[in-house]
């Protein structure tokens, strides 16, 4: 009985560890998320400036 409760002991630290670590990735996609958002919208307003048409941010280059 005490070896079971031992494994599970140790598969419940487990799983609190890969949850930590799922919670850091998270927040690391949602902050490099944020930030591709940013700069797509950058990257459309430079092209609209510059051409002075409407450029969105996912649209293929002509040569595609």
């Amino acid at each position: 009985m005490y070896e079971l409760e031992e494994r599970i002991a140790h598969l419940m630290r487990a799983v609190d560890d890969l949850s930590d670590v799922v919670t850091r990735q998270q927040a690391e996609i949602d902050r490099l998320t944020r930030r591709v958002e940013m700069l797509m919208q950058r990257e459309a307003e430079r092209e609209a400036a510059q051409s002075g048409g409407v450029i969105l941010g996912d649209e293929r280059p002509p040569h595609w």
